[in-house]
């Protein structure tokens, strides 16, 4: 059968769109719904944008209400949270819980991991370069990473109840896909600001408007691990 030169050119988008049509057909018959936003943060008191805060390091997740909850799949492979130039390394990191992160060293000096968290305190011990210590995280909430050498170095851990979670943008936008129909929590959770919580029943077709005000400073007031200062005299 002879097909005409320009029905010949368009049948492949056709199909294509079709596919399309048909992957969103089944994504709403699945309940895979979307959020989307945008983070703003603003200096103390509300008065204006904040300056050296780095909106890339929020966290947003949402969690379904009741029955509608995923079960949690904590991957076989663990996350990693490397010490590399005195730093931690993703500065913030959020995984589901029961999964397992190593905290490799990758510095030409000794360092000392560990966290005083409540459910998920931990102490890894001096370990120098080319070494690595894994810790599993069974307990949902923050863990406050630091090194028992280094004050400077801070790192936080989201062990998150949800498979629901993302990082923001660089510009704030975020987008949360795969999300199951019907009602939920969404939190921006960052360092410096107190968490941002609204309540949300899916499909939703506004886009959501984050604003974190910023009320503490990039590395936080505390302690070695056996609770004595840093610089000889205690907080």
């Amino acid at each position: 059968m002879n097909f005409n030169p320009r029905l010949r050119t368009l049948l492949p988008l056709l199909c294509l769109g079709l596919a399309v049509l048909a992957g969103a057909a089944l994504n709403a018959a699945n309940g895979e719904e979307e959020i989307h936003g945008r983070i703003d943060m603003l200096a103390k008191g509300g008065k204006g944008p904040a300056r050296g805060t780095d909106v890339h390091q929020a966290i947003v997740y949402f969690e379904p209400a009741g029955a509608q909850h995923k079960s949690l799949h904590a991957p076989d492979k663990p996350f990693e949270m490397v010490s590399k130039s005195k730093e931690f390394v993703p500065h913030v990191l959020a995984i589901p819980r029961g999964s397992t992160v190593s905290f490799p060293n990758q510095d030409v000096i000794l360092h000392n991991v560990f966290s005083v968290s409540p459910g998920n305190a931990f102490d890894l011990g001096f370990y120098g370069t080319g070494g690595s210590k894994d810790k599993k995280f069974d307990t949902a909430g923050l863990v406050r990473v630091f090194c028992n050498v280094h004050h400077g170095m801070v790192a936080y851990i989201l062990v998150l109840d949800t498979p629901y979670y993302t990082a923001a943008a660089a510009d704030g936008t975020f987008t949360l896909s795969g999300l199951p129909k019907g009602p939920g929590e969404l939190t921006v959770w960052h360092e410096q600001a107190d968490p941002f919580k609204t309540t949300l029943t899916l499909p939703v077709a506004t886009p959501v408007s984050a604003h974190l005000e910023v009320v503490r400073p990039q590395v936080p007031v505390h302690n070695k691990k056996d609770g004595q200062s840093y610089f000889g005299d205690a907080y």
